[in-house]
C-alpha cells in the first residue's frame, strides 16, 4: 500500500517565521558563528559611512584624524606597558586599537602586536549580531565588554581584550579595544599556554564576548568569578582595571576629536582608512609576478611525543588577486594542545604582512581583506570547536613563516620593494613558563619575556639581528632579571647569552639566539614548563643556499641543588649548558636532556632547567661569506674553529686568528669540488629520493607531496600505530594514545618476555 504524502515541501513565510522564532527561543547555547568566523574581509559601508563620505572627503582632514587618532592609541598603549601586572603588559605583548562601527580595525597602535588586526573584527561583529538587540544585554554608551576564547576571535586564549563602544544619539559609530597578553588564565598547567591540554576544557578561561563592564561599572559579580577561575586573582583585576583605563582614555582623545571636526566627518576618516588600505593591497599584489609559490613546514612533536605534521602553504597570484591555500595541512589531534583556529593562522599571516611585507601601510584589517584564504576545516591550522588548542601558536607562528618566506621569493625579482628581502626569523616561544607560589605567598603563574628576544633573519646584504625582538612584536622587550627577581622565586643564572655557533649560516648569517638557566629556591611549590618544539626538526629555513635554524633540547639537571654548591664554591657559578652538559661539574646531579614539549614539571631548590633561543634563517652560500667576517666572528666567539673549516672553508691561525688567504682559497675550492662529487642532476636525485609514502616507522600527518587531495595520517588501535592515507573528511578521528600507559604497556611486555624467559629456563633445569 503506498501513502500519499500531500504536505507541502516548503514551508510558508509564515511558517518558516514560527520556526526561526522557535529556534531562536530554545536555543541550547551559543558557539562561535562560522559566518563571521570564516570571513576576514571588510564590512560594506554602512548607510551613514556611505552619506559621510557622499558629503566629500578632505583628504588633509583626514590625514589630521589618523595621526591624531594613532597619537591616542599609542598614549593607551603606552599606559597599559606602564601600569600592566603581567610580564605581557610591562614588556609590549599588547596593543590598543579603533575601529569602525562594524568592527573592522581602522587604525592599530605603532607599538605592539599587528597581528590583532586581524582577528578583533570578530568579537565587535559578534557583540553587533547578537548581543546589540539582546533584551537581557544591550549595549549602551560605557559598556566594556570582555572576550579571550581564540574560537571568537584572538591569537590565544592568553591574550584578554576590553572592548567598548563610541556612542552618539544612541548609535554606535566606533570602537576602541585594548588587548593585553595577560599569561594566566586558569588552564591545567600554569602560565596560560598549556602544552598538556588534551581538551578545550584544560584551556583555561574561555570567555566569548560578554559583558562586565555595565554603564561606566565594573561588575563585581563577573569580575570575582574571573578572579576565582585563575590562579592569579590580583593579576586578573590589575590588568582589567588597566585596559579599562586605557581605553578610556583613548575614547577622551576621540571626543575632542569628533568635537572638532563632527561625527561624520569622523566616521568618513575611519571607512576611507580602511578603504584606502584595500585598494592599496590590491595595486601592490598587482605588482608582483604572476605565479604559484610553496612552502611546507613541519613541527616535530605535540609537545607530548614526537610526530612529524605539515603545514602546508600555497600561494598563487594572479593579476590583483591572491590565494593562499593551505589544503594538505595535517589532521587536527583531537587530545594535544597544538591545534589553531584558523583565526589565529590568519592573524599571524597578517602580522607577517603588514611587518614584513608591507610595513609602511596603517595597521587596518583590510592589509588582508582582498586575500582569498582556502581552508578544509579540521586541520591542525583549522580546527574545529571540540580541539584542545592551549598551544595554538604551534600551527599559527608557521601561519607566519610561510607568508614571510614567500614574501621574499615573490618580490626578489620586482623593480620597487616595499620591504627588504629577509630569510625566515626565529618562529619559537623559547622561554619558561612558570607557577605556584611565590616568596610573598601568592599563588601565581605567567612566563618570562626572554621569548622576545628572537632572533632576525639575514638579509641579501648584512646578516640577520642577534635576539633582536619576537615575530609578532617589533618593540618588545625581553624583562629585566632584577624585576623578575622581586616577584618570583627564582634566578636566570644565565640570561642572554649567546650562545657559539648558534645562527643560520650562509653569506650572511642569521642573527643569533641565547641560552638561559634558571633555578628557583625558598618556596614551598615552584615548576617550569617549557611548550617548544624544534628539538628534532629545525623550525626554519635558510634562503638561497643559507642554513636554517639548528635543533635544540631542553637540558636538566635534577637532584642537586646549584645554589649549595656556588656558596660552597663560588668557581662553579661560571655556568653554559654546553659546560654543565659535557663537564658535568654537580657531582650528585642527574643530568638529560629531553624535547622542548616539558609539562609542568615541580623543581627542587636548586635544579637546573636550561633552554637556548634558535637562530634566524641564513642567506646565500657559506662559501660566499667574507672570510674576514668568518675569522671576526671566530675570534669573538660567535663561532667555532670547526664550524669557520667545516662550513665556511676558512683557514686561520687560532691563536692570532690570522687568516690564511691561500690556505682558505684552496679550502673553498675543495669543498666546491666535492660539491660537484657529490652532486647529481635532479631527475636522478628524485629517483633516489623521492618516496612514494613517508617512512613506514614514522608517525607522519598531512599530505606526502604536492598532491594535496590525500591525507597521510597514523591512527592508533588496539593493536597499535597504523597508516591512513584517505581524503580530510574519511579521515578517523586522531587520537594520540597517553605516553604513560604505553610506557606501562611496554614494561609490562618486557617483563611477561622475562617472565617467561625465566620459566623456561626454570622448566629445563628441572
Amino acid at each position: 500500500m503506498t501513502i500519499m504524502d500531500n504536505r507541502p515541501s516548503t514551508l510558508t513565510p509564515q511558517e518558516q517565521q514560527w520556526v526561526d522564532d522557535f529556534m531562536d527561543e530554545t536555543t541550547l547555547f551559543l558557539g562561535p558563528d562560522p559566518e563571521i568566523m570564516r570571513s576576514h574581509s571588510i564590512a560594506e559601508r554602512s548607510a551613514h559611512e556611505e552619506l559621510a563620505i557622499a558629503a566629500g572627503v578632505d583628504r588633509l582632514q583626514i590625514e589630521r584624524i589618523r595621526k591624531r587618532i594613532a597619537g591616542a592609541l599609542d598614549e593607551g598603549y603606552e599606559m597599559c606597558e606602564a601600569q600592566g601586572a603581567a610580564p605581557g603588559a610591562k614588556w609590549g605583548d599588547l596593543t590598543t586599537a579603533i575601529y569602525t562601527a562594524a568592527g573592522d580595525v581602522s587604525y592599530l597602535s605603532c607599538h605592539g602586536v599587528i597581528a590583532f588586526s586581524a582577528i578583533l573584527h570578530h568579537p565587535i561583529r559578534y557583540i553587533m549580531k547578537y548581543w546589540k538587540d539582546e533584551p537581557t544585554v544591550g549595549i549602551h554608551e560605557g559598556d566594556g565588554f570582555i572576550h579571550n576564547d581564540a574560537r571568537y576571535g584572538n591569537v590565544h586564549n592568553t591574550d584578554q581584550s576590553m572592548i567598548m563602544p563610541i556612542m552618539r544619539e544612541g548609535q554606535i559609530i566606533a570602537w576602541v579595544a585594548a588587548t593585553i597578553h595577560e599569561g594566566e588564565n586558569g588552564a591545567c598547567e600554569p602560565g596560560g599556554m598549556p602544552s598538556g591540554s588534551e581538551t578545550p576544557f584544560d584551556d583555561g578561561l574561555r570567555m566569548s564576548p560578554f559583558k562586565i563592564v555595565e554603564r561606566g561599572e565594573l561588575r563585581r559579580d563577573l569580575l570575582t568569578f574571573l578572579q576565582h577561575s585563575v590562579r592569579d586573582p590580583k593579576l586578573q583585576l590589575a590588568d582589567l582595571k588597566v585596559k579599562i583605563t586605557a581605553v578610556r582614555k583613548i575614547m577622551e582623545r576621540v571626543d575632542k576629536v569628533i568635537d572638532e571636526v563632527g561625527v561624520d566627518t569622523f566616521v568618513a576618516a575611519l571607512r576611507t582608512t580602511v578603504e584606502d588600505v584595500d585598494l592599496e593591497v590590491r595595486r601592490r599584489i598587482k605588482e608582483l609576478p604572476d605565479g604559484t609559490y610553496r612552502m611546507d613546514q613541519f613541527m616535530d612533536s605535540t609537545l607530548k611525543e614526537n610526530i612529524l605534521i605539515k603545514f602546508a602553504c600555497k600561494v598563487t597570484v594572479k593579476g590583483d588577486h591572491m590565494t593562499v591555500d593551505l589544503r594538505g595541512t595535517g589532521p587536527e589531534i583531537l587530545n594535544r594542545a597544538i591545534n589553531s583556529p584558523l583565526c589565529s593562522v590568519k592573524s599571524m599571516m597578517m602580522q607577517a604582512i603588514l611587518a614584513f611585507w608591507w610595513p609602511d601601510l596603517p595597521r587596518s584589517t583590510s592589509a588582508m581583506s582582498c586575500i582569498e584564504i582556502i581552508s578544509d576545516e579540521g586541520t591542525w591550522a583549522d580546527a574545529s570547536y571540540d580541539a584542545p588548542m592551549g598551544q595554538s601558536l604551534q600551527a599559527s607562528f608557521r601561519g607566519f613563516s610561510a607568508m614571510q618566506a614567500l614574501y621574499s621569493r615573490m618580490s626578489f625579482s620586482t623593480p620597487h620593494k616595499y620591504s627588504n628581502v629577509v630569510a625566515n626569523w626565529f618562529n619559537q616561544i623559547n622561554t619558561f613558563l612558570w607557577g605556584g607560589i611565590t616568596q610573598h605567598g601568592d599563588s601565581v603563574g605567567n612566563l618570562c619575556a626572554d621569548l622576545n628576544g628572537m632572533p632576525g633573519g639575514a638579509k641579501p646584504f648584512r646578516d640577520g639581528e642577534d635576539a633582536v625582538s619576537p615575530l609578532f612584536c617589533a618593540m618588545a622587550d625581553t624583562a629585566e632579571q632584577e624585576v623578575m627577581e622581586e616577584e618570583v622565586p627564582f634566578m636566570q643564572l644565565v640570561s642572554k647569552r649567546l650562545v657559539r655557533d648558534n645562527m643560520g649560516f650562509g653569506k650572511f648569517t642569521g642573527g643569533m639566539g641565547y641560552e638561559m638557566i634558571v633555578a628557583s629556591e625558598g618556596t614551598p611549590q615552584w615548576g617550569f614548563m617549557t611548550v617548544t618544539s624544534g628539538a628534532k626538526f629545525s623550525s626554519i629555513y635558510g634562503m638561497y643556499g643559507g642554513y636554517g635554524c639548528g635543533t635544540y633540547p631542553l637540558s636538566m639537571v635534577k637532584g642537586t641543588n646549584v645554589y649549595e654548591h656556588v656558596r660552597q664554591d663560588p668557581s662553579k657559578f661560571d655556568l653554559s649548558i654546553e659546560k654543565v652538559m659535557n663537564e658535568r661539574p654537580f657531582e650528585d646531579g642527574r643530568y638529560s636532556t629531553y624535547h622542548m614539549g616539558l609539562q609542568f614539571d615541580i623543581a627542587k631548590d636548586g635544579e637546573l632547567y636550561m633552554i637556548s633561543q634558535g637562530a634566524g634563517g641564513g642567506y646565500g652560500d657559506p662559501l660566499e661569506r667574507d672570510p674576514h667576517a668568518v675569522v671576526r666572528d671566530a675570534e669573538l666567539g660567535r663561532v667555532s674553529q670547526k664550524v669557520a673549516q667545516d662550513i665556511f672553508a676558512v683557514v686561520y691561525d687560532p691563536e692570532t686568528f690570522r687568516l690564511d688567504v691561500a690556505g682558505t682559497e684552496r679550502a673553498r675550492a675543495a669543498a666546491r669540488a666535492a660539491r660537484l662529487e657529490r652532486g647529481t642532476p635532479f631527475a636522478q636525485f628524485c629517483e633516489q629520493f623521492v618516496t612514494p609514502e613517508p617512512p613506514k616507522d614514522l608517525l607522519y600527518y598531512g599530505s606526502w607531496g604536492s598532491e594535496t587531495s590525500d591525507i597521510t595520517a597514523t591512527v592508533f588501535t588496539i593493536d597499535g600505530p597504523e597508516r591512513v592515507v584517505a581524503p580530510l573528511e574519511e579521515l578517523p578521528i586522531v587520537m594520540v594514545p597517553d605516553r604513560r600507559e604505553v610506557k606501562i604497556a611496554q614494561l609490562e611486555a618486557r617483563i611477561h618476555e622475562l617472565e617467561s624467559k625465566h620459566g623456561d629456563v626454570a622448566h629445563r633445569k628441572a
